[in-house]
């Protein structure tokens, strides 16, 4: 299994965000990924001082969505409009950089190692999204020339599944915002799991956005392995012991996740440590064959 165990802060309570990204500190992968709309727009203050404290410890955070507090500010900085502002999201070049500089102050990073456009396919203006992704890629090409970004990407929801967005059209975006064949766009977010299964089906016969993403070097983080936490309910014992027999509902739903090919990175979103180590262990034991997959998905998919 490829794929390593990622951190993802959405679900975190505050109290409990700093002691979760200690454990990640010290994992495999040493990656946490956030928003600045996570926590009720707290996330990036309560993780800049364990960021502080372990500098090998990376981080992706996001630009998109507005808590009220961002709106006001962007709105006063006059990087933001109305339409977007009461429509909470934003992919306005001019707020894509104000954002990027207010991510790096607020998590006390010089150099962030990823940010995701967070669901482009919420923009109010859905007939000229690629063009606000040529801005933006344009933006995020700038700062990564100063130093202040290595690397960056989108995350979505429903992006792919709605068909708003592929890999080829964002490939050629970032190409064109660079001016050169090569550019930063290295990265690619998206739900994979037993449930939100469309792109997992496709990467299991090499097609699709996992699949195009991979074969471009791109790293693809899969979100939402668990499905906000029902998955654990939805699946039955009979599906998991046809994956693991033996392991537990929630360890075989995170190890398919991770052994879906192209994925590089899991993100768990918990406090719990022993969830966290249970997810550890669960990707240690090596991947699910992909016959054994193709069969659940195709269980699942069937009419009841």
């Amino acid at each position: 299994m490829n794929a390593t165990l990622g951190l993802g802060t959405y679900r975190i309570a505050g109290e409990e965000l700093a002691d979760a990204a200690r454990r990640a500190a010290s994992s495999p992968a040493a990656w946490i990924d956030t928003a600045p709309n996570y926590t009720g727009g707290c996330a990036h203050r309560l993780l800049a001082p364990v960021l502080a404290n372990h500098p090998g410890l990376r981080v992706a955070t996001k630009t998109g969505f507005l808590t009220p507090g961002t709106a006001r500010a962007a709105l006063a900085a006059g990087v933001l409009d109305q339409e977007d502002a009461a429509a909470g999201h934003s992919l306005h070049a001019p707020y894509v950089r104000w954002r990027l500089e207010r991510n790096r102050a607020e998590l006390g990073r010089h150099r962030l190692d990823t940010l995701f456009l967070h669901n482009p396919e919420r923009t109010t203006r859905p007939d000229q999204l690629h063009d606000q992704l040529r801005a933006a890629f344009a933006v995020l090409e700038e700062a990564a020339a100063a130093g202040h970004l290595t690397t960056y990407g989108i995350a979505t929801w429903s992006g792919f599944t709605e068909h708003r967005i592929t890999v080829p059209d964002l490939d050629r975006l970032a190409a064109e915002a660079a001016g050169a064949r090569e550019h930063h766009l290295r990265a690619l977010q998206l739900p994979v799991s037993l449930v939100m299964a469309d792109a997992f089906d496709q990467a299991l016969v090499g097609r699709g956005p996992i699949a195009d993403a991979a074969a471009l070097g791109w790293q693809v983080h899969a979100s939402a392995p668990l499905h906000g936490g029902e998955l654990p309910t939805l699946a039955t014992r009979e599906l998991a012991g046809l994956l693991r027999p033996g392991a537990s509902i929630p360890a075989v739903c995170l190890a398919a996740s991770a052994s879906c090919p192209g994925v590089s990175m899991l993100m768990l979103s918990t406090g719990n440590p022993g969830h966290w180590d249970e997810a550890l262990a669960a990707l240690d034991e090596g991947p699910i064959p992909a016959e054994s997959m193709r069969k659940v998905l195709d269980v699942l998919a069937a009419p009841q």
